[in-house]
């Protein structure tokens, strides 16, 4: 078989597992496959130019839809979907181990989350400034909330 042949396929391959496996990565490279393929069909370019050839138009490829990627961002009706302690941040939380040493526990909805931040005693109200990991960072909210305790 022809290699302008293979690379032709292999470009069809790529851009195929792109629309199985999105990622926006695999249909650059099946874009230099075949161009690679066009060009060794143009031409008898000999295999270690069209590795080369490849090598180029899959760098340029690349270089090209990130940049193309980057100046039409995908919008999202929420962009913090995926990021969950971001999402909490402007919450008020209830203080339900007390926060000593810059360190306790917050009750955010039915669940229990550590936090730093002000020593605070148990049942103060926080405010959710900042998260890092799975640890919340907390400062004083302006009002206590009420049946703190709970």
């Amino acid at each position: 078989m022809d290699s302008a042949w293979i690379w032709l396929i292999a470009g069809v391959v790529l851009a195929i597992a792109e629309l199985v496996v999105p990622g926006i990565f695999l249909i650059w490279l099946g874009a230099a496959a075949l161009v690679t393929g066009m060009v060794a069909m143009g031409s008898s370019i000999g295999l270690p130019a069209e590795f080369g050839c490849f090598a180029l138009t899959a760098a340029i490829s690349v270089l090209v839809g990130r940049t193309v990627m980057a100046r039409m961002p995908i919008l999202s009706d929420d962009p913090l979907l995926n990021e969950r302690t971001a999402r909490l941040i402007g919450r008020t939380v209830v203080v339900t181990e007390a926060i000593t040493g810059g360190e306790g526990r917050v009750r955010v909805g039915d669940g229990i989350w550590p936090a730093t931040g002000p020593d605070a005693p148990v049942g103060a109200a926080m405010k959710i400034v900042g998260a890092d990991g799975a640890r919340l960072q907390v400062e004083a909210a302006d009002a206590r909330l009420p049946d703190a305790a709970g």
